[in-house]
């Protein structure tokens, strides 16, 4: 992610809008049509935006415990009919809960709790977020 970590800082990635964009253009240079959009954690900041914006364009959504989540509205959230994944680990308890929280007006959603594991679930517990990813996708059009 731009700006994290060791990543060069992206005067683009300022705003809700330039993150959404900066996505979209990620999107288009990969050639990606109708993708499944997986955002763990920090991603979010990215990816909220997009959903929102173009929810439309995804085959699906899967957050992660992300961040930014209680930017958006309830309102907001029910607008989007994008088929959503929510996944996070049980031992999450501060992230997971408020995006649990907060993503549960997607109405296209469902939830898959991984026993046992962190924010990082998928870290945690592989063969677990593997098979509940891989579940949804089967299910998705």
């Amino acid at each position: 992610i731009p700006g994290y970590g060791d990543s060069p800082p992206v005067e683009m990635v300022v705003t809700a809008q330039g993150r959404r964009t900066f996505l979209d253009h990620v999107l288009q240079e990969l050639g990606m049509q109708r993708p499944v959009l997986v955002s763990p954690s920090m991603s979010g900041r990215f990816a909220l935006p997009f959903l929102l914006a173009h929810g439309d364009r995804l085959a699906g959504f899967v957050p992660i415990a992300p961040v930014g989540t209680k930017d958006y509205t309830a309102e907001q959230y029910r607008g989007v009919q994008t088929p959503t994944l929510i996944l996070y680990g049980d031992h999450d308890t501060r992230l997971a809960a408020q995006a649990l929280q907060n993503l549960q007006h997607l109405p296209e959603h469902r939830v898959a709790v991984l026993r046992g594991a962190g924010h990082a679930c998928y870290l945690d517990k592989p063969e677990d977020f593997h098979r509940a990813l891989l579940g949804f996708l089967r299910q998705l059009k």
